[in-house]
């Protein structure tokens, strides 16, 4: 276990002052730009950067695919559901017309036997 040491004012600067140095020597002592090695990480990096560009690219091309994809579809089924709409209401109204037509044909019957009855009541009163 290590001891404990009481650090003064000057301690504490000369330490920073060490470590700013350490530092300043650390990035002069790095590889500029005329560097063989600095030049392969950037060439790689564009490289890195074009691919990246180009999947996005790609990806963008993909969702506007889909995009477009999803509304045909959409489209299709709009029209598919106004045409089944219209056959429905062609139905309704074919059925309606049917309707119509029976419950004319059922009052004209009822008619003919309730003027039957009329007709057979004022025989027998004669």
């Amino acid at each position: 276990m290590g001891s404990y040491k009481d650090w003064n004012f000057m301690d504490r600067r000369n330490a920073a002052a060490d470590a700013k140095k350490s530092a300043l020597e650390k990035f002069r002592a790095a590889p500029g730009a005329g560097d063989p090695a600095f030049i392969e990480r950037q060439a790689a990096r564009a490289a890195i950067q074009r691919a990246r560009e180009t999947r996005t690219a790609e990806r963008e091309a993909a969702k506007k695919a889909r995009e477009n994809e999803i509304a045909l579809q959409a489209a299709r089924e709009a029209e598919a559901a106004a045409e089944a709409k219209r056959q429905a209401d062609e139905q309704a109204a074919r059925v309606a017309a049917k309707e119509a037509e029976r419950q004319a044909a059922l009052e004209a019957e009822q008619k003919a036997a309730r003027d039957s009855r009329y007709a057979t009541r004022k025989k027998r009163k004669k």
